[in-house]
C-alpha cells in the first residue's frame, strides 16, 4: 500500500464530517432545546400531564373542534379527575393560561411551527 496514509486521513474526515451533526447534538445541553413555559394563573395541575399535553395538544384541539362544530358536544370528560370542562380554547385553556404570547406564542416560535387557531379564536376573550 503506498498511500496508506492519505487513505487513513481521507476515511477519518470523511467519518468526522459524516458524523459531525451527531457531535454537534451530543455537544449540546439539554437546556437548550427545551423551554420553561409561564405556569397557569389558575390551579395546580391541567386536565392532563404535561408531557401529555406538550405532545397531544394539537390533536385534542382539533378533536375538541369537530366535535363542538359538527356534533355540538360542548363538554369534555376528563377520566383522570372526574372533572368536566368546557370544550374551548379561549375560555378553557386561557383562562388558566392568560397570557398568549407567554404560554402559546412563545413555544410555537420556539418549534417553528404556525397553529391557525386564531383565525377564529379571539386572543383574549375576557379582556383580561
Amino acid at each position: 500500500m503506498y498511500d496508506g496514509g492519505k487513505i487513513i486521513t481521507g476515511l477519518v474526515i470523511f467519518l468526522v464530517l459524516i458524523t459531525f451533526p451527531i457531535w454537534y447534538n451530543l455537544a449540546n445541553s439539554p437546556d437548550q432545546n427545551t423551554i420553561e413555559l409561564e405556569k397557569p394563573a389558575y390551579g395546580e395541575h391541567c386536565m392532563k400531564d404535561k408531557e401529555w399535553m406538550r405532545a397531544n395538544h394539537m390533536d385534542l384541539l382539533n378533536t375538541w373542534r369537530d366535535e363542538v362544530v359538527r356534533e355540538g358536544k360542548r363538554v369534555y370528560h376528563n377520566e383522570l379527575d372526574g372533572q368536566k370542562y368546557n370544550k374551548s380554547l379561549s375560555n378553557t385553556c386561557l383562562h388558566c393560561h392568560q397570557s398568549k404570547e407567554k404560554f402559546c406564542d412563545e413555544c410555537h416560535n420556539f418549534m417553528g411551527v404556525t397553529p391557525y387557531c386564531w383565525d377564529c379564536h379571539i386572543e383574549n376573550p375576557r379582556g383580561i
